[in-house]
């Protein structure tokens, strides 16, 4: 099936995960997923698992990890 990582259309399996499609897109970008040093966003920005499953036409952006600085508290 046809999916899309940073506006790279690329087949993959059915089945594949977000993970997988990174992964074709990308090894060492799918390794700093996995890692915890980038994310991987939908066609909206918004997080998706790396387990989720991909589906035909499916959008997905590799984005830097934010990572908190020291000190910075949540707003509440």
């Amino acid at each position: 099936m046809r999916v899309y990582v940073n506006s790279v259309g690329l087949d993959v399996p059915d089945g594949a995960t977000a993970l997988d499609a990174v992964r074709a897109w990308n090894a060492t970008a799918a390794d700093d997923v996995a890692a915890g040093e980038r994310v991987i966003a939908d066609s909206r920005g918004l997080p998706t698992s790396p387990e989720a499953r991909a589906h035909g036409g499916a959008i997905f952006r590799v984005l830097p990890a934010r990572r908190r600085q020291e000190g910075d508290e949540p707003n509440d």
